[in-house]
């Protein structure tokens, strides 16, 4: 048995935030009932991005303009624990489906609403995706880019994993009391409450914050990252396999002081080895060093293989594990499905 064995969760979400936060919860084990409308969601154009988004799921298709659409809907919603919906604000209260008409007809309901800038506040009907919840929470660099295809949506992944624990929690509590609860979730509210968690920069350096800890260039045009903080020993461990032993007795509040300096010397050192040599050389010496990767080199990694990850999910749990492999539906599979039975 997975960890959220007979969770009924509801899902209407589309694209990427609802879906892989609901995903989390199938993976963990609850039943997830995919609602798209007729059609389906946009994200299936994108199979690459679909099935990996949707894995554990059931699919069906509902008409929510129509009667018979939003009554099968509802009669899901009654026997549900979770629902999940995507919607921009005030979409789901014209449909039939808000958080108010919802509760009536099943008050133990945790009603999750993921949206940009979430249901309330000056922001809340402006329409946007990624790069601008980034960008209104200060999570993009001044000197930023416009970002590529295969860039990591920080704000849709960080929004979805709050919106799983978010939920997960409020079903404890549902649970427990017999009373329900909205969740309004907006992806640029957790990037903002992670940017006000990290200390404004005073200025900047042109290096890392302090010497050993940023990103290196090899001489055969690849990149290595070490992550040197306060610790003695990584300093030394750094220094001595990359030839700078000189330096290997520096102490943290003196390094602090010649940042430029050391930095530079690891800088220099590390720009006369190849990637490998350099990987090679710090893991032996026990440094904290990491190749910068490409998306083909991370998904071949004997590390990231050995433990599963793409297959079973980044959680791993000792007694109850993870549901592995598993496809997501096609449209419409399971028609006529209701919730499965549980002991």
């Amino acid at each position: 048995m997975a960890p959220l064995d007979g969770l009924r969760v509801l899902d209407l979400t589309m694209w990427r935030p609802g879906p892989y936060a609901t995903q989390l919860l199938a993976q963990l084990g609850a039943d997830v009932i995919k609602v798209e409308p007729p059609g389906g969601e946009p994200m299936r154009m994108f199979r690459d991005h679909f099935d990996v988004l949707n894995r554990h799921k059931r699919g069906i298709v509902l008409d929510l303009k129509s009667a018979d659409g939003l009554a099968a809907l509802k009669e899901l919603a009654g026997d549900a624990e979770v629902f999940v919906e995507g919607f921009r604000p005030g979409v789901a209260e014209r449909l039939g489906v808000g958080h108010g008409t919802l509760r009536e007809l099943n008050p133990r309901l945790v009603y999750c609403s993921i949206s940009g800038y979430g249901a309330e506040g000056p922001l809340a009907d402006v329409p946007g995706h990624d790069v601008n919840y980034r960008a209104y929470a200060a999570a993009l660099p001044p000197d930023a880019v416009s970002p590529e295809a295969d860039e990591l949506p920080l704000a849709d992944m960080a929004a979805a994993t709050m919106a799983a624990f978010a939920i997960t929690a409020a079903c404890l509590k549902a649970r427990a009391t017999g009373v329900g609860d909205r969740i309004d979730l907006g992806m640029a509210d957790v990037l903002a409450h992670w940017v006000g968690t990290v200390p404004a920069a005073t200025r900047r350096s042109g290096v890392g914050p302090v010497p050993g800890y940023g990103v290196y260039p090899t001489k055969d045009g690849q990149k290595i990252t070490l992550g040197v903080v306060s610790e003695e020993r990584l300093w030394a461990a750094t220094c001595r396999a990359l030839g700078i032993g000189e330096h290997a007795g520096v102490p943290f509040a003196e390094r602090l002081q010649r940042i430029g300096e050391l930095d530079g010397a690891v800088a220099a050192a590390v720009a006369g080895l190849t990637r490998a040599e350099a990987i090679e050389r710090l893991t032996e010496a026990g440094a904290p060093v990491a190749p910068l990767l490409s998306r083909a080199e991370m998904l071949e990694l004997d590390h990231f293989r050995s433990r599963g990850v793409q297959d079973e999910g980044p959680v791993r749990t000792a007694v109850h594990p993870p549901l592995a492999g598993g496809a997501a539906p096609e449209l419409d599979e399971h028609r006529g499905q209701m919730w499965r039975l549980t002991e």
